[in-house]
């Protein structure tokens, strides 16, 4: 790099924007609060959160009061082991506090923020992460010629070189011994191997929806909360894997946005399971529509003709728990009036 971008670096950072892969792009995340003017300026917040590699921010504490801004290349103290990492300021002040909440962080002490980065830092952490795509293809290609049954998906160099971490997944447990050796002969650097799962992956290689937009997991979501097929019942969706299924091949997490509107929805329904007796015979429900507050009804001998009643008339029958007439007359097609089409002339 030389030193017209390294300026240019310089300049994009203390405006907000980033140099990568080169192409210059704004943090997607709007500081709301860094024009509002806090009532305790003389006790400001000291922790930051800082940006690193595929969207992977950590919280660090600034000790010495430097003047940081959204944007800014620091270097910090690395999470494990010696030296220092190298990231970019992504939030500061009282917003940092907000973020604090939504995150579940085990330990109340932070790592440190040593100072703004140099020239000849950012030299080297920019040297490094070139090497990053051509390490990744030869870690695979020695992980499978020692017949590992894993995947390395990304590699990730601390800011100073000193330490690489490798981030595969695995259905089964790997003894990577020999793997570790190789890597650190053709590498000349301290290794570590991370094993995440197949969300996180997907995160982190990216990729486009079926709904024709960026992954959520890659772009804002970084709490991953468990989905199961109950979602998508509550949701009246039909469990086809294929449909239901993201590109990491687990259940999407779409599924869980608006399952807590169905529920709340789906509790002035009656019980499903519950048959009503009429005077054709039995019925039972087939189908239920949560928004419109209506459920398809068929008769058991003839399950393929069914009738769209309101929720409120099934909820009466139940509670009269008499025979009701039949699903014709109940049934909200029938229940319409007919009107008749009149027709003008209006040339006249």
């Amino acid at each position: 790099m030389n030193k017209s971008c390294s300026d240019c670096l310089n300049k994009c950072a203390k405006k907000g924007n980033i140099l990568q892969k080169k192409q210059c792009y704004k943090p997607n995340a709007l500081d709301w609060l860094s024009n509002i003017q806090s009532p305790f300026e003389y006790k400001k917040y000291d922790i930051v959160e800082i940006k690193f590699k595929n969207d992977r921010k950590d919280f660090f504490i600034n000790q010495d009061k430097i003047l940081l801004n959204q944007g800014d290349i620091v270097t910090v103290e690395p999470k494990y082991g010696t030296g220092y990492d190298i990231g970019i300021v992504y939030l500061t002040g009282e917003l940092v506090k907000l973020q604090i909440r939504n995150h579940t962080i085990h330990s109340k002490t932070f790592k440190k923020v040593y100072r703004k980065s140099t020239y000849k830092e950012i030299n080297i952490w920019k040297y490094f992460k070139k090497k990053e795509f051509t390490t990744l293809l030869k870690s695979k290609k020695i992980a499978k010629n020692l017949n590992l049954s894993m995947k390395i998906c990304d590699v990730e160099y601390q800011g100073d070189g000193e330490k690489a971490i490798f981030y595969y997944t695995a259905e089964n447990r790997i003894d990577f011994r020999k793997l570790i050796k190789e890597f650190a002969l053709h590498f000349h650097t301290r290794i570590e191997m991370r094993q995440i799962g197949y969300r996180q992956e997907a995160a982190k290689i990216g990729g486009i929806g079926s709904c024709g937009r960026e992954l959520c997991c890659s772009t804002w979501l970084k709490n991953f909360k468990s989905v199961t097929t109950h979602s998508a019942r509550y949701q009246q969706l039909s469990i086809n894997i294929q449909k239901l299924t993201g590109l990491c091949g687990k259940l999407k997490c779409c599924l869980n946005y608006e399952l807590d509107s169905y529920l709340d929805a789906i509790k002035d329904f009656p019980d499903f399971n519950i048959k009503i007796h009429t005077e054709k015979g039995i019925a039972q429900c087939m189908r239920i529509d949560v928004f419109k507050q209506e459920m398809w009804y068929s008769y058991v001998r003839n399950p393929n003709t069914w009738f769209k009643i309101k929720v409120k008339k099934i909820k009466e029958i139940l509670e009269k728990n008499k025979v009701s007439p039949p699903l014709e007359e109940l049934s909200i097609i029938n229940s319409i009036q007919k009107t008749e089409l009149t027709f003008k002339d209006l040339s006249i």
